[in-house]
């Protein structure tokens, strides 16, 4: 049955907010007006029909400040319905997961008209997101009161008011009390247990609920090379050849933990609804620009933009930048080499202790020039594929995740290839590996969660102040928490959290045979990773809104072309070891061969096993399949009546 929400009664006078809409200060009467009539209006009018209402009424404006913030929320009704048109998943009371439709909704698990528990209040914020996102120019040619902002049929208004700067920010509120309940369960009790996934996903989404599982897996997976690498740090440290066993293990475990881990997400994913959630046609993104037309698939006004003035951009500019950046850091890698080579003098002449010590300030100084120069280049590629001008977010991240991945591999291991293949110095690779992993991770814990904690804390006590000091006999609870929260850092996604954990398993694969110390601390570095994110997500940036995810995306592909990368790095530094190469004292032709074939042969082991291990679960795969052949089923009978 097709439910008409115009025909529902949605009007409440007091609601429970759920997303917080920051206006700059100096938008006209008009505008707001406008906006607030396009949000609260019927579906059929070309409304949202959600809850709106400022954060401050009369009185409260002429003794507070922020009169610019409104809270938006919604009914019940308005909620299940949007979940539909969202497609969202639920599990059914048969255990069976299916798109969630309002005529069906009592043949739902926990489902109750009395209930409110039934979508997660990270659901409703996203519903709430996609219902503000999918408000559209209909008549109008310009935004109230800014007849620069110009509009067209079809297009965004929220997305045209961001970026005219007339609408601040939007972002989801924190619920104190699921936080609370959420916090005492992940971090502020330090104990050795798993993280409460699925809590974490109920709170902030299937995106971040993945990444924190991804971590912890990784972690868990790591154990084992630290375990078996320590015995090799501490007892056969010359011994290349009996390193073979060890790499030949890693290079076992890259593959088989990576197979294992695409299984375990799509169990989790299906029990989650995303792996079966159908994909949303995705809108051109806030930025992009182009002259008017009609877009040959869905008939509706668009910007348009030719593509060989996109590819002319990308080959005649980013390219080239790119390449610029990429000499820029062998230049600086250079320079890290003349310092090597004088504080080795230094301590050669004078052999002090004080000297012994300063072997490792250059490896230190560059660690640090690395992590300056890798978030510099960041900004530089952000600008320039937002310069691009691609049309759909996913073109601008995969172009974006190509440029940043190519320039912090070449940044973070160029230097260990120098070390390993032009200088053959295995003492200086250990020393240059250890200092580069130690110093980035202690750099990354600092900048990521500790100097931003301490930063918020101190805006904290600020806004209290503030808030006593302006009107003492108000609750003023909700406006604290605001204020607070739109001031918080914006969360910017996942991709720096996977770029770290991705640079860390390229310092543990790629040279395990030289440094099997590595996997211990990026172990030990992990388990407090879990607790500086956690405590980054849940006290020092804003709540994101939720992005539904059904796996770890492109990032997959880039670990597991790490792990091939690895498998050539391991053979040549075993081909290249002193006891290997006292086996073949007549001919280095015959050496190179054998060290060729043994990688060649590791490699097909490689793809062999990841051949081998299907990437989702047999209960999953006969569940999926069940799920295409009553869809199959129903579209028959639909044609037939």
């Amino acid at each position: 049955m097709k439910v008409n929400l115009s025909s529902l009664d949605t009007c409440e006078s007091s609601f429970t907010p759920l997303v917080v809409l920051e206006l700059a200060q100096d938008v006209k009467e008009e505008t707001k007006e406008w906006l607030k009539n396009r949000i609260v209006s019927k579906k059929e009018d070309g409304g949202a029909q959600l809850l709106f209402r400022p954060l401050l009424n009369k009185y409260e404006k002429e003794t507070l400040e922020n009169q610019n913030l409104y809270l938006v929320g919604a009914s019940k009704i308005t909620l299940l319905l949007g979940a539909e048109a969202i497609g969202l998943v639920k599990e059914c009371n048969d255990n069976t997961m299916r798109a969630f439709t309002y005529g069906m909704r009592h043949n739902f698990k926990d489902f109750d008209d009395d209930n409110n528990d039934f979508l997660t209040m990270a659901e409703c914020q996203f519903i709430i997101k996609h219902e503000l996102e999918n408000l559209r120019a209909r008549e109008e040619k310009m935004i109230p009161g800014y007849p620069q902002a110009k509009l067209y049929p079809g297009k965004s208004l929220l997305r045209r008011l961001l970026t005219s700067g007339i609408v601040i920010q939007v972002f989801p509120l924190h619920d104190n009390e699921a936080l609370k309940k959420l916090e005492d369960s992940w971090y502020t009790r330090f104990s050795l247990k798993y993280q409460p996934l699925d809590r974490i996903r109920g709170y902030f989404g299937e995106t971040i609920a993945l990444y924190f599982g991804f971590l912890e897996y990784f972690t868990v997976a790591l154990i084992p090379m630290a375990v078996i690498g320590l015995p090799y740090y501490l007892f056969v440290w010359e011994d290349y050849d009996k390193y073979v066993i060890f790499a030949s293990f890693n290079l076992i475990w890259s593959t088989v933990i990576l197979e294992v881990w695409k299984r375990g997400c799509a169990s989790m994913t299906y029990r989650w609804g995303t792996l079966v959630m159908k994909r949303q046609f995705e809108e051109p993104r806030p930025g992009f620009h182009g002259v008017l037309g009609i877009n040959p698939v869905t008939g509706r006004e668009e910007p348009l933009y030719p593509s060989y003035k996109r590819q002319l951009r990308i080959y005649l500019v980013s390219l080239p930048f790119v390449c610029l950046c990429l000499y820029f850091s062998l230049y600086v890698m250079m320079i890290y080499f003349d310092m090597e080579a004088w504080a080795l003098s230094l301590h050669e002449s004078s052999g002090s202790e004080w000297t012994s010590i300063l072997l490792y300030v250059p490896s230190i100084i560059y660690a640090i020039v690395i992590e300056i120069m890798n978030r510099l280049y960041r900004y530089a590629a952000e600008f320039l594929t937002s310069w691009e001008n691609h049309r759909l977010e996913s073109a601008y991240q995969n172009h974006l995740i190509l440029k940043v991945l190519v320039f912090n591999f070449l940044n973070c291991f160029a230097s260990l290839f120098y070390i390993a293949f032009v200088l053959r110095d295995m003492k200086l690779l250990r020393q240059s590996l250890a200092t580069l992993l130690i110093t980035s991770q202690i750099l990354n814990q600092i900048m990521e969660s500790l100097l931003p904690y301490w930063l918020q804390k101190k805006h904290h006590v600020q806004v209290k102040r503030k808030v006593q000091a302006l009107k003492a006999d108000i609750d003023a609870t909700l406006y604290e928490q605001v204020v607070l929260e739109k001031e918080m850092g914006t969360y910017l996604g996942t991709f720096d959290d996977y770029l770290e954990l991705f640079l860390q398993f390229g310092y543990v694969s790629l040279f395990s045979c030289v440094y099997p110390l590595a996997a211990a601390f990026a172990v030990l570095n992990n388990f407090t990773e879990v607790n500086s994110d956690a405590l980054k997500m849940c006290r020092v940036l804003k709540r994101p809104f939720s992005e539904p995810s059904a796996n770890i995306g492109v990032w997959q592909l880039a670990f597991e072309t790490m792990s091939v990368i690895s498998v050539v790095t391991n053979c040549a530094l075993i081909g290249m070891s002193p006891q290997v190469n006292a086996l073949f004292p007549e001919s280095k032709l015959d050496l190179i061969l054998i060290v060729v074939a043994v990688e060649h042969a590791l490699l097909a082991l490689k793809f062999i096993l990841a051949f081998a291990i299907p990437d989702k679960p047999r209960h999953i795969q006969m569940k999926l399949a069940r799920l295409e052949f009553e869809s199959l089923e129903a579209l028959k009978r639909q044609r037939w009546h």
